[in-house]
């Protein structure tokens, strides 16, 4: 059986020829797999019924099954467990912003970077996913929102467990997938990617002609302490990686976002903030501070809140552009990979 959800236009016009079918048939199959919902063939009415019969003889509608699903009380964030057929397991996160509703989405089940600050990595990865296992995540979560009336997917980022640039390919269908107009038809303004710094991949990024935007994650302001909490950075230095980020801001004229983890007493001090606006100076970029949501294996803690003020301030008094962002979800563990590895662990 072929698993046909995921595929492009092109791809399914493919994958229907052998059925002696026009090609217009294969948008049919789209819309009804992408913007209606069909779980079967059989759902497709305007199909002809002899053809609804035929196709599930060698092709499936694969999709995940929602494993857990977890309420933040303020009712702003829901996060899902989606399990795939081979019972591999990821996370998504819906947030329902002023702006609209956002979802974060996993491209790897786990992840290697090794990062020393995040849960997504504690098992390590088990593979990389699928551009239409992506692409799921998304689907599920705007079915839902349709079904309870809240609207629908407004903006995306690539930023749940998985580093998306060491899964290129599928990645890139998945972005070009959303755009589509016969699946979410989402402007590529409304997407964000987020890297750990995979510098080839960042040129690779720049040169695809796609608006979408970029987010590094930074995290340190000198290579000793960014390889001690991104052992990454041994790969590809800082240096580097703000240089492949400039190109990428230049290339696209996009403001690259640098996401910046802030733990008590190990970066967050004025050494560490003098460091940053040296490094960051002049460049159409901004700074997304993020308090550290604490990880119990991990043993780093979260600066106070005064620490955290003082931080920004100084981005700000020195004309770096920065926000801190916003905590959503902590009461349903949203940080990365913390409700897979609760499963992993029952």
């Amino acid at each position: 059986m072929k698993n046909i959800f995921g595929l492009t236009l092109e791809e399914l016009q493919e994958s229907l020829k052998p059925f002696g079918v026009p090609s217009y048939r294969a948008r049919q199959v789209a819309e009804w797999m992408y913007q209606k919902g069909a779980r079967s063939f059989d759902d497709m009415t305007n199909l002809p019924k002899n053809l609804r019969a035929t196709l599930p003889e060698t092709l499936a509608i694969g999709r995940p099954r929602e494993k857990d699903r977890l309420d933040s009380a303020d009712g702003r964030t829901t996060k899902f467990l989606l399990e795939f057929d081979d019972g591999t397991a990821v996370e998504t996160v819906l947030m329902r912003q002023p702006y609209g509703n956002s979802i974060c989405v996993s491209t790897q089940a786990g992840c290697n970077m090794g990062c020393a600050f995040c849960a997504s990595t504690l098992h390590g990865m088990a593979r990389n996913l699928s551009a239409g296992e992506i692409f799921s995540q998304a689907i599920i979560i705007e079915e839902m929102l349709h079904r309870e009336g809240q609207g629908k997917v407004d903006t995306v980022v690539i930023m749940g467990s998985g580093e998306p640039l060491m899964n290129y390919d599928n990645v890139l269908a998945f972005i070009r997938l959303l755009h589509a107009p016969y699946a979410l038809g989402m402007g590529y303004r409304n997407i964000t990617l987020s890297t750990s710094g995979i510098v080839p991949n960042m040129y690779r990024l720049a040169e695809e002609g796609l608006p979408i935007s970029l987010s590094v994650s930074l995290h340190a302001p000198n290579d000793a302490l960014r390889s001690r909490l991104m052992p990454i950075n041994r790969k590809y230095p800082l240096a580097d990686v703000v240089k492949a980020a400039r190109h990428y801001a230049e290339t696209t004229k996009r403001r690259v976002t640098y996401e910046y983890i802030l733990i008590d007493q190990l970066n967050d001090g004025e050494e560490q903030a003098q460091e940053l606006v040296s490094l960051l100076r002049g460049q159409l970029a901004s700074v997304n501070l993020i308090p550290i949501n604490p990880v119990v294996e991990r043993h780093l803690l979260r600066p106070s809140a005064a620490r955290i003020k003082w931080f920004e301030q100084y981005l700000l008094d020195h004309h770096i552009q920065v926000t801190v962002r916003r905590e959503m979800g902590t009461d349903i563990q949203a940080a990365c990979g913390q409700l897979r590895n609760k499963h992993l662990k029952d």
